[in-house]
């Protein structure tokens, strides 16, 4: 049933067409219950001005159009539940909040992952620019390095140019770079080679056949000199890896290794005053005799060391210092010892007999090429001198009458599985010194030093361990802190060089242990 406002609407609408359509259009038959219902509505139901007007269809029909359009809307509205209940549109109104605030913490977390991902690529940034920092400041002092080396280079005297001039020339001339052929032997030479070489040429007119055959031997020397003079290039020219004070600190590095592997070893191990004769405490005597001397084993088989164990340590640390510093007295660490002896042999006369940048040469590539043609002799002789550091250290507990570790195989593997990374470190760095002692330093030669057990004191070229607690006299005992000496040969010339030719420094002295520490170790 249609409302009265829709009726309202229906009625004044039907009555406007029809009005529009006959002017003179009027209701005559109506009843006073109509007309008292119509009069309500406060409308006419009958066009009371007597005169008929003329409305167009155009001015009435938008207005028809929009009367029924707003019936159809209220129709429609009052069929569709949904706008009258209003727990569908609270409804509809928690959905739409709850979408936005789920778009609103996506947006948060987007922001956050944008912000943090930002300050990641700011601190990649100033690593990048602080690396570019330091790369260009590398490159400014290699390239002053290099800039003296040349100024040195031509201030020298040349050294590779022929006795004479002509080779001289011909060496700077790039049209004879190429040897000559068979067929061009007897052609006379270009008009320019005859500008420039006029004062030779007037020399080497006199045979034809003989100018010919001296002519080739000029280019063989020349080919031959250039041919040098590239490969000393890379030599000659090369700046040491390493510098004095970098070799110094890794001399250094490796004494606190050997002195924290002997403090570690000594305090974990205990001792008794029983000392047990057999076989094979006689025989670990002897080799311990034989490298740190009679003296220091004769104390170490006859003291007790359960309340103090300093001895013990001391004796550690010269063991492993004279294991290396024998270790890289050698050519190459791990290889053959006839040929290491001999490889020994023949840079020693080469560095008495050669100039400084010849034997660093020839040393540095037959090392090189050593390892390369023994890829595995690197690991060797690590393995080697670990081996070998517990080798000499179980011989010192033993004769000490250490109870732990025991002679018994399983606890000197205890021993070994306890210590094993620790000693492996000392024999890595002691390649690794070996190393660049023979192939990155070209201008001196680096030797590890350690001082002879049973040798006097001499506080030039060592240090006493003990100087603080009284007068340094005596003979050494053993060496506990490795040295470091370099050596020049400052002659040029390819005379024979002599003592007073060669430059020998102690850059770091070795510390040692005096036969006096026993009065201060052990007071009696």
């Amino acid at each position: 049933m249609l409302p009265i406002a829709n009726w309202k609407d229906l009625y004044q609408s039907t009555f406007e067409f029809f009005a529009s359509l006959n002017p003179s259009f009027s209701f005559s038959a109506e009843s006073a219950q109509d007309s008292a219902s119509v009069s309500d509505l406060s409308f006419p139901l009958t066009p009371r001005d007597p005169t008929p007007r003329s409305l167009s269809t155009d001015e009435q029909s938008p207005s028809l159009r929009d009367r029924l359009d707003a019936a159809e809307h209220i129709d429609i509205d009052s069929h569709n539940p949904s706008s009258c209940d209003p727990s569908f549109g609270a409804s509809a109104a928690a959905s739409t909040l709850y979408s936005m605030r789920r778009e609103h913490d996506a947006t948060k977390n987007e922001l956050s992952r944008t912000q943090a991902e930002v300050a990641r690529w700011e601190e990649r940034y100033k690593t990048l620019e602080k690396t570019l920092k330091e790369t260009r400041d590398i490159l400014k002092v290699r390239d002053q390095e290099i800039q003296v080396l040349k100024e040195r280079e031509r201030n020298s005297p040349e050294r590779h140019c022929p006795s004479t001039h002509i080779d001289c020339r011909r060496n700077r001339d790039p049209a004879h770079k190429r040897s000559e052929s068979s067929q061009s032997r007897h052609i006379r030479l270009s008009a320019d080679w005859s500008e420039i070489h006029d004062d030779t040429l007037s020399q080497a007119n006199g045979n034809h056949s003989r100018n010919g055959s001296d002519l080739d031997n000029m280019s063989t020397v020349s080919e031959e000199e250039r041919a040098r003079s590239r490969s000393l290039e890379t030599f000659l020219n090369k700046i040491d890896l390493w510098s004095g004070a970098q070799v110094i600190q890794a001399v250094q590095d490796l004494n606190s290794e050997i002195l924290q592997f002997a403090a570690s070893a000594t305090e974990l191990c205990t001792f008794s005053k029983q000392r047990p004769h057999s076989a094979k405490v006689t025989q670990a005597s002897s080799e311990v005799a034989t490298r740190l001397g009679a003296a220091l084993s004769r104390l170490l088989a006859t003291r007790d060391h359960s309340q103090d164990p300093m001895l013990v340590q001391l004796a550690l640390q010269g063991c492993i210092s004279y294991c290396i510093s024998r270790a890289l007295s050698s050519f190459c660490i791990g290889y053959q010892s006839k040929a290491n002896i001999t490889l020994t042999q023949i840079y020693t006369h080469m560095f008495h007999s050669e100039p400084q940048p010849t034997s660093s040469r020839w040393r540095a590539l037959t090392h090189k090429h050593i390892h390369e043609l023994h890829p595995e002799l690197n690991e060797y002789a690590i393995n080697e001198m670990t081996e070998t550091i517990f080798r000499w250290s179980l011989d010192i507990f033993l004769i000490s009458g250490s109870t732990n570790p025991q002679p018994n195989p399983a606890s000197r593997e205890n021993f070994r599985a306890r210590f094993g990374a620790q000693v492996k470190r000392i024999s890595k760095a002691a390649c690794r010194l070996a190393q660049v002692t023979k192939e990155e330093i070209m201008s001196a030669n680096f030797e590890v030093i350690a001082a002879d057990s049973g040798q006097p004191f001499d506080g030039q070229e060592m240090m006493d361990a003990f100087e603080d607690y009284g007068s340094s006299d005596g003979v050494v005992l053993c060496t506990t802190e490795l040295g470091l000496r370099c050596s020049t040969r400052k002659a040029t010339s390819d005379a024979p060089a002599s003592e007073e030719s060669i430059d020998r420094r102690i850059l770091l002295r070795p510390k040692v242990v005096l036969e006096s520490v026993v009065e201060v170790i052990d007071p009696r």
